[in-house]
């Protein structure tokens, strides 16, 4: 067997790639992945550089791949890790560079080790024994899938990290009122209310795949998205370049749905489909209206994935104002290995308290849904 680092997919063939694929979900896919390094969102001076490992047989044929990254900060990540950065700073001990398995700027849990289940533990355990050679300190592996957990779960001296997201299921509903009656009453009223209120300004709405739009339509998507970053005092971290892109390669994924008062369009979100899901990734407008953005970045997406058939609506990684609206606590994963011994072991004791605290937080979520039983029936 044969370990390739390689810092471009540039130089593997797309159809390799995603044949190691178990899903089709299109964050792991050769044309998302690739659009991120040759729209500059990663590498040169962006803290992400590069660093995929690919696993051959002795004929060259790839059984196995990560998606990885040598990181120098903790942003873009999701699971947060500065305060370990900061013990190690106090310390003395370097922590940067370190290696990240994951998608950049993209929570959303999905295989991270990909082809055949074998080769891709033997490629983690091969990436895993050479971090101190590289001269990296730790190995992370975030938003895994339940196949990842099991697989990471056999292997010795990892520190599995939880999390809480809020996603939405379809329970085979036939509208959004049909969803709405499965709602208590009071919770239902205050939806129907929000969306009369958008109504009442306006508004509509229109959806549009990716292939459908002008080069000024995405200028208008990311001066949106871009609006987002700008009220924080903060730099975004995809390119204009990475929309045009990516709208070539995987237009069929793509779905935007465009805000407009009247005819003059006020806000966008901007949406990727795959193995049967939504995905709401980015949002923005260019002037403040009331509710809008619940409409815009869930209720529109809702109807949509009920309109569409499809089983879940992951809206993204931030929180509390999702359940309301019937998006329900889903645990996220992520594992850990430090090099140095006792990191390692005061990680380990933090991630212990923040698991308790991470598991009462979700079942307190639970009991605050709006579904008229717990259970969401």
């Amino acid at each position: 067997m044969k370990l390739l680092l390689t810092d471009s997919l540039r130089s593997l063939p797309a159809a390799r790639w995603d044949a190691l694929l178990p899903v089709a979900q299109p964050f792991l896919r050769h044309a998302f992945l690739s659009t991120l390094e040759d729209s500059g969102c990663v590498g040169r001076h962006s803290g992400w550089q590069p660093a995929h490992r690919l696993w051959l047989d002795e004929r060259g044929d790839l059984l196995a791949a990560i998606p990885a990254y040598r990181k120098r900060h903790s942003y873009g990540e999701y699971v947060f890790d500065h305060s370990w950065a900061d013990a190690c700073r106090r310390a003395g001990i370097a922590y940067y560079p370190k290696l990240l398995v994951a998608v950049p700027f993209s929570p959303v849990s999905g295989p991270r080790l990909l082809g055949h289940p074998q080769a891709a533990a033997a490629l983690l355990d091969e990436l895993q024994a050479g971090l101190a050679q590289e001269g990296l300190s730790s190995l992370h592996v975030n938003f895994t899938s339940p196949a990842c957990d099991e697989l990471m779960r056999t292997r010795s001296g990892w520190l599995e990290r939880i999390g809480c997201q809020f996603h939405w299921h379809n329970r085979g509903y036939r509208d959004f009122q049909d969803f709405l009656d499965a709602l208590t009453s009071r919770k239902r009223k205050q939806l129907r209310k929000e969306r009369e209120q958008v109504a009442g300004q306006g508004m509509n709405f229109e959806w549009r795949q990716g292939g459908e739009l002008d080069e000024a339509e995405w200028d208008f998507v990311y001066a949106c998205y871009a609006s987002t970053y700008a009220v924080r005092g903060q730099a975004p971290y995809l390119t204009r370049t990475f929309f045009s892109l990516l709208a070539e390669r995987m237009p069929e994924a793509i779905r935007v749905v465009f805000a407009r008062q009247g005819a003059r369009p006020v806000a966008m979100a901007f949406s990727l489909v795959g193995d049967g899901k939504l995905y709401g990734r980015y949002w923005g407008c260019l002037k403040e209206f009331d509710r809008l953005h619940f409409e815009t970045c869930f209720y529109q997406g809702l109807d949509y994935a009920i309109a569409e058939g499809l089983s879940e609506f992951d809206a993204g990684a931030q929180g509390e104002h999702k359940l309301i609206r019937g998006f329900e606590p889903t645990i996220t994963r992520s594992w850990h290995r430090l090099v140095h011994p006792g990191l390692q072991a005061a990680v380990a004791g933090f991630l212990e308290q923040e698991r308790a605290g991470v598991l009462a937080y979700a079942e307190q979520a639970r009991d605050a849904l709006p579904y008229r039983q717990a259970d969401g029936g």
